[in-house]
């Protein structure tokens, strides 16, 4: 059966707006999925507006990431059911042990093993499991949520996806209920980058567009991370889309020197998982090159991955004979992932290359990763692999905050990594980041806060 928790500790002031923030992603989990709505969560009561959370019990999370705790507010109220996932089916069919963690995305940490099974599986995730692994919860989410909210008032409600099945809950639960709804989207739905290597039926794709449109449809209103996703998801006669990047936290940067490594290397350092689309053979060609042809580049150069990465990366850099060169962490908690960025001569940004033609979201114009917010905030150079005219190339260029290379522009990596060496050298290492306060949790809780407001003055005004 169902079950409600909560935290509480302190009594809320009573004249705060309660807000129901629908979101699978909720510490003990990490990753980047629990970032965005942890932090509005933080900063909201600033604005007059008491979060509620409504979560998964026990879920089967990629990484767990028990540091982020400390941003839970405290008096915060959290609604917990138990939720079925089929991930254990999943290893048991994929050979994988059951005590292991599924890795997210399309990453392979192993090359080989069963193709006939791994491919099977990705068909029943694109073709039973609609609109994803979480399907299993949705209607036991409307039931205990309905029950919840008849006893208890809020204002408005907020579903967060990816998994898009928070979506559709909110959906059931607008059609019952008809709140006041705002649908976030931190990644696209039958847009997103990946969609092209789901084996896909006809009908699984026409269930999520049907899906989506539904949502976009009925939400009062609907936020999203970038400007292309603004484009993507705006209806004629609906609400304008509003775009609600993700950013970073001025209080996670507050790191203690002790926790800045200083061991002399020229480190070019990424964060987060690298699946094979973000493996780019000329990066690692460029940085052996300059190896070749500059002793004291060589003596001194670090490549430190911290994160997953797909087999496809490690063979990489081996073929490239950087093995030596390269330092491989599986996970860190966030707040260690911090004092790593900004311990870094350089920050990796390594965008999946879905070829330059494709359109929308297949394109890597569109990325707009999280990690960049955080980049800028460390305020060490951003080496950025992807297209010139691209939405992250276009912050990275405004903000004076590093460099673009081209995919297959292998000499311009080589100039960039040249030339910031030269100045680690020197002693002179450094980048303006100007202009990244817009991008703070703080300034973006507001932007929300008044979209909220905007929200409820339309609803009860009619």
């Amino acid at each position: 059966m169902p079950k409600s928790f909560s935290n509480l500790e302190t009594k809320q002031p009573a004249d705060q707006k309660k807000v129901l923030i629908l979101t699978y992603y909720w510490p003990p989990s990490g990753g980047a999925g629990v970032q965005r709505w942890l932090k509005f969560t933080k900063y909201l009561h600033e604005h007059g507006y008491q979060p509620i959370i409504y979560t998964a019990d026990q879920a089967e999370y990629p990484v767990l990431d028990t540091s982020l705790a400390k941003d839970i507010p405290p008096g915060l109220q959290v609604l917990k059911t138990a939720v079925w996932e089929p991930y254990k089916l999943y290893k048991k069919f994929t050979g994988q042990n059951t005590k292991e963690r599924v890795v997210s995305g399309f990453l392979q940490e192993k090359s080989g093993g069963k193709k006939w099974s791994r491919f099977i599986s990705l068909w029943l995730r694109a073709n039973v499991f609609i609109p994803d692994a979480r399907c299993f919860w949705i209607n036991p989410s409307v039931k205990f949520l309905r029950k919840w909210l008849k006893e208890n008032k809020v204002d408005l409600i907020v579903s967060t996806g990816p998994p898009h099945s928070m979506h559709v809950i909110a959906l059931k639960l607008k059609k019952k209920m008809n709140l006041p709804w705002l649908a976030d989207f931190r990644d696209p739905w039958t847009n997103i980058d990946f969609a092209g290597d789901l084996p896909m039926t006809g009908y699984a794709r026409k269930r999520n567009a049907f899906l989506e449109k539904q949502v976009l449809l009925h939400a009062n209103r609907v936020s999203v991370v970038s400007d292309l996703m603004r484009e993507e998801f705006s209806i004629p006669g609906r609400p304008a889309v509003q775009v609600i990047t993700n950013g970073f936290d001025t209080d996670d940067f507050i790191v203690p020197d002790e926790l800045i490594k200083n061991d002399g290397s020229f480190s070019i350092v990424h964060t987060g998982s690298m699946n094979a689309r973000r493996n780019h053979p000329l990066l690692w060609a460029a940085v052996a090159s300059l190896c070749e042809t500059n002793p004291d580049f060589k003596s001194r150069v670090k490549i430190r991955l911290i994160g997953k990465n797909d087999f496809s990366v490690i063979e990489s850099i081996r073929q490239a004979g950087l093995e030596e060169k390269t330092e491989q962490i599986d996970y860190l908690p966030h707040d260690q992932i911090i004092a790593e960025q900004k311990s870094a001569s350089v920050l990796l940004l390594a965008i999946n290359n879905y070829g330059t033609a494709e359109k929308g979201f297949f394109s890597p114009k569109a990325t707009l990763t999280g990690k960049l917010f955080e980049y800028l905030a460390a305020r060490k150079p951003i080496l950025m692999i992807g297209p010139q005219d691209s939405q992250a190339a276009a912050i990275i260029k405004n903000t004076g905050a590093g460099q673009v290379a081209g995919f297959d522009d292998v000499q311009t990596i080589e100039q960039h990594l040249l030339t910031w060496f030269n100045q680690f050298q020197e002693g002179t290492l450094e980048v303006s980041s100007s202009g990244i306060e817009q991008f703070s949790r703080k300034a973006l809780t507001k932007k929300l806060a008044a979209l909220f407001d905007e929200l409820l003055l339309e609803v009860n005004s009619k």
